[in-house]
């Protein structure tokens, strides 16, 4: 199997095109979201996964920076 990727919040693998992909642009340490070149980490895009990884801080450790919570918000609303 090609393209697997795994969430950072419930560790279930699956194909690269059924996650949100989170990117730390270099050298900006912005964080964005679907694209760009960098570090880059994957969630769920289903509200438990969302709760955990915000709650517990998974994005930001898997990216090695501090997440906004503007990042949070967007992804809630992309999810209604």
């Amino acid at each position: 199997m090609k393209n697997q990727r795994r969430c950072v919040a419930c560790r279930q693998l699956g194909a690269k095109e059924s996650f949100w992909r989170f990117v730390r642009l270099y050298p900006s340490h912005q964080v964005q979201l679907d694209h760009g070149m960098g570090r880059s980490a994957y969630l769920c895009p289903n509200p438990d996964c969302l709760k955990a990884a915000q709650k517990k801080n998974r994005l930001g450790h898997a990216l090695r920076i501090s997440v906004s919570e503007e990042v949070y918000q967007s992804l809630w609303q992309r999810l209604d």
